[in-house]
């Protein structure tokens, strides 16, 4: 869902090896295949920066669509009737799925699921900042299908062209999932704001107020502070730059609300005829990377969470392993 966290690297990371002749000519055959459009699979040689980077942007994502889970999950059991309950769960249900898609396709680059998850255990690996934020009322959960799976898509369409083409094919599906959780939650909000009481339509307003910033900051810092985001748009793993993907979604989201009926928080947007698109107010990027860094309302909670689902699923992973053994034995016998 979030690919937020791809533009954090160290700048250790940022540092492309060194390379011999043969290493040189492989890496311009490779440019060439990048800049004729062409996919790379698997199998095919790829520079280890360019590796590294995906599994870095990939797990990531990954991590982010299961943490994800949390916030949400947390309300299917209060949803306010059978079928936002019904809707809540399928959607919780498909963020599973789309992390076990990326958790896949990281896997083809040579590393292992359970390295990726002690990542992110340890604190070493990052997930969205936006799920480090507290989900107070229901209408949080058709704001967040609005706001932030709304800034997941913007985001996401341009990488179903990603040049690694098992993230492309991941991505695509996602794509399609994730433009109904973005529908429901919007379509949540609007019964509220249109049949609602003014309690719930004040409701409605106040998740929007405090969702705003966080969602348009999922796009991740400026260009000019994005250490690898224009190396990736060279490689086709990202085809937008960060404030280019977040003025598109504040042009589209300023349009949604009005027909919503919110004031979005931000006293500075308006049209520029000039530059037609919305000008929009400064983003307070200290809190983006204190809340990166593990200081945002819910980052314990959240990580305390997975981990503790980890340690009490163990006896399910060993139960299936050893059934994958038993059947192994008896397909050899046979």
């Amino acid at each position: 869902m979030y690919t937020q966290a791809m533009d954090t690297m160290t700048p250790a990371d940022a540092r492309p090896p060194l390379r011999d002749a043969a290493g040189l000519d492989q890496e311009q055959r490779f440019e060439a295949r990048i800049n004729a459009g062409e996919f790379i699979e698997a199998k095919d040689w790829m520079p280890d920066h360019y590796r590294r980077t995906l599994v870095r942007q990939i797990s990531q994502h990954a991590h982010s669509e299961i943490v994800g889970m949390l916030p949400e999950g947390n309300w299917i059991s209060r949803a306010p009737t059978l079928k936002r309950k019904t809707i809540l769960l399928a959607k919780v249900q498909d963020e599973g799925g789309h992390g076990l898609y990326l958790y896949a396709a990281a896997e083809t680059l040579g590393t292992s699921r359970d390295q990726m998850l002690e990542a992110l255990h340890s604190g070493r690996a990052k997930y969205s900042s936006i799920f480090n934020y507290p989900t107070l009322t229901w209408a949080d959960m058709g704001t967040i299908g609005w706001l932030v799976d709304g800034a997941a898509i913007m985001n996401q369409v341009p990488i179903c062209r990603c040049s690694y083409a098992p993230y492309a094919r991941a991505i695509v599906r996602i794509c399609r999932e994730e433009s109904f959780h973005q529908r429901q939650g919007y379509e949540s909000l609007l019964t509220m704001m249109q049949h609602g009481t003014d309690a719930q339509r004040a409701m409605v307003q106040d998740a929007v107020n405090r969702w705003w910033w966080p969602s348009i900051m999922m796009f991740g810092p400026p260009d000019d502070q994005s250490p690898n985001s224009a190396q990736s748009m060279r490689w086709g793993i990202k085809r937008f730059s960060n404030d280019e993907l977040r003025q598109k979604f504040v042009d589209a989201a300023f349009e949604q609300a009005r027909i919503l009926g919110v004031t979005l928080p931000d006293p500075d947007l308006r049209w520029n005829e000039e530059r037609q698109a919305h000008d929009f107010g400064a983003i307070d990027w200290s809190e983006f990377w204190r809340v990166i860094q593990g200081d945002g309302p819910c980052n314990q909670e959240r990580l305390a969470a997975r981990v503790d689902a980890w340690e009490e699923g163990a006896w399910v992973r060993e139960a299936a392993l050893a059934h994958a053994r038993k059947r192994a034995v008896a397909d050899a016998a046979a």
